[in-house]
C-alpha cells in the first residue's frame, strides 16, 4: 500500500479505536500543570499508531506528544509527527472537538498531513502537490482577507498575560471577532477551509501543528512563526497561520515588535 493511503487508513482506524475506548472509564493524569492533562486513551492511541508504523515501516522515525521521539533533532529520512488526541481538555469535558493529528516529512520536507475530527467523522488530509480534502471533497484555494473583516483564532488566556497582551490585543480589537476551539489542529484546518482567517499562538509544539500545516500550505495558506520564519518539526515555536493576505498584514502591522516582547518574556522566566 502507498504510504499516503496507509497513513490515511491508520488515522481512520485510530479514530475508530478512540470512539470505542472513550466509553470506558478515563484515567486522567496531570503533566506540566493542572490544565495540561493526559488520559489513558491518549497514551493507548499513540502506542497503537507507533506500533503499526514500526511494524510496517521499521526505518521510519516518530515524534509523538506522549513521549516518543522527544530526543530527535535530525529530520533525515521519514519522520512522522503525531498527536493522538489534540484537544485533550475537550476530549475529557465535552467528548467532542478534538482531533488526531499526523504530519509526515521526508528529509524535513512536508509530504502529507492528516487531521481527523473524530466525533464529526471529518478527515482533513493532503499530499503535497495533490490538493487538500475533507473526506472526499476537495478544499478550494484560500482567498485573502484583511484583519478588519476576519475572524481570528486565539486562546483568550494569552490576553491575560500583560507582556503578550500588548501585541495580541490590538489584533483582536481590530478584527471582526475572535474564536477559540481548544484544539490547535482543528483551528489550523479551520484556517485552511476559510472558517478562520488566521490562527496564532505564542507557543505550540510540533505535534500540534505538523499535520494541519501541510493541509494549510496545500490550499495557499501561509504557516510561519511570529518572525515569519519556517516552522521546525523538532522544536516548539510561536505560530502564525493564515491566508496569505491576512498573514502578511498581521506580520507587518502587529508583530513587528515581537522580538522585544520575546526578550522581555525570556528575562521574566529567568527571574523565576
Amino acid at each position: 500500500m502507498h504510504l499516503y493511503d496507509y497513513a490515511k487508513s491508520l488515522v481512520l482506524e485510530a479514530g475508530n479505536n478512540v470512539r470505542k475506548w472513550m466509553v470506558e472509564d478515563l484515567a486522567i493524569e496531570e503533566k506540566s500543570n493542572p490544565n495540561d492533562l493526559v488520559t489513558n486513551v491518549d497514551k493507548a492511541i499513540e502506542q497503537f499508531i507507533v506500533q503499526q508504523i514500526q511494524e510496517s515501516y521499521p526505518h521510519h522515525r516518530i515524534i509523538g506528544e506522549e513521549g516518543h521521539g522527544h530526543d530527535i533533532t535530525s529530520t533525515e529520512g521519514v519522520v512522522w509527527v503525531i498527536d493522538p488526541i489534540d484537544g485533550t481538555l475537550n476530549f475529557i469535558h465535552q467528548r467532542e472537538n478534538f482531533a488526531i493529528s499526523v504530519g509526515i516529512f521526508k528529509d524535513g520536507v512536508p509530504y502529507a498531513g492528516f487531521v481527523y475530527d473524530v466525533m464529526a467523522d471529518l478527515l482533513y488530509h493532503a499530499k503535497v502537490g495533490h490538493g487538500a480534502y475533507i473526506n472526499q471533497n476537495e478544499i478550494p484555494q484560500l482567498e485573502g482577507t484583511r484583519v478588519r473583516e476576519s475572524i481570528i483564532g486565539m486562546n483568550p488566556n494569552w490576553l491575560t498575560k500583560p507582556i503578550l497582551s500588548s501585541i495580541l490585543q490590538p489584533i483582536i480589537s481590530d478584527s471582526r471577532s475572535a474564536r477559540a476551539y481548544g484544539s490547535a489542529a482543528l483551528e489550523i484546518v479551520y484556517v485552511a477551509t476559510g472558517q478562520l482567517a488566521a490562527y496564532l499562538t505564542p507557543r505550540l509544539q510540533p505535534w500540534d501543528y505538523a499535520g494541519g500545516m501541510v493541509i494549510l500550505n496545500e490550499v495557499g495558506g501561509v504557516a510561519t512563526n511570529f518572525a515569519g520564519e519556517s516552522l521546525s518539526i523538532t522544536a516548539p515555536n510561536s505560530i502564525l497561520m493564515g491566508n496569505a493576505q491576512v498573514h502578511e498584514e498581521i506580520r507587518q502591522d502587529y508583530l513587528q515588535n515581537y522580538d522585544h516582547v520575546l526578550t522581555a518574556l525570556q528575562q521574566k522566566f529567568k527571574r523565576k
